[in-house]
């Protein structure tokens, strides 16, 4: 069992019975007192997404999770459920849609880099890759002699995902696509 002083950023830890992600850590160490350091963690359930903020003392015990991050690829959905299969040994892991609504809108079945994530062999959620690429299944018609400025226009994919792109793209082509911050990147 590790400290808090040890816990490192993008760590899994269990508190209070659930399994959080830990994003950000912030280090304060008050003046006048005989004690150590606080650590604020923010952290995120890694079922439901909710995020917390904690703060421990440096002496404080925390428990890492049992967490298996392995390769996969989006097979096909029944229903609610989305079916994922492991690049390496073939295992289907069933997630529900609820659980996964957000990463959805960036895989389509060439997605690489999907992992799965399991708590206890059982799959909780998704990891994605910094970068997707997508195509475009609808946006307005490219303007020719656009202005000088650098306009954007929105631009839908085929999983719903919207984001805004230059006037030069148009229906069809196939773009990168920043996860984190749902911006475009450049054509793929």
């Amino acid at each position: 069992m590790p400290r808090a002083s040890e816990i490192k950023k993008n760590s899994a830890v269990e508190y209070e019975g659930r399994v959080y992600f830990v994003k950000d850590i912030e280090r304060s160490v008050p003046q006048g007192r005989a004690g150590g350091s606080l650590y604020r963690m923010r952290m995120y359930d890694v079922v439901t997404g909710n995020k917390i903020d904690e703060t421990f003392k440096d002496s404080d015990m925390l428990n890492l999770a049992d967490l298996v991050r392995r390769p996969a690829t989006f097979s096909y959905s029944d229903g609610d459920e989305y079916v994922f299969m492991d690049s390496e040994d073939f295992t289907q892991y069933s997630l529900n849609r609820e659980a996964i609504a957000d990463e959805l809108l960036f895989i389509t079945e060439d997605t690489q880099g999907v992992m799965v994530i399991l708590v206890s062999e059982a799959p909780v959620s998704l990891a994605l890759p910094p970068t997707v690429e997508l195509e475009i299944e609808e946006t307005d018609p490219s303007v020719k002699g656009g202005s000088a400025t650098a306009r954007t226009k929105p631009a839908r994919m085929a999983t719903g995902l919207v984001v805004q792109v230059p006037e030069h793209i148009s229906t069809g082509d196939r773009i990168k696509v920043n996860v984190e911050e749902r911006k475009f990147l450049s054509r793929a």
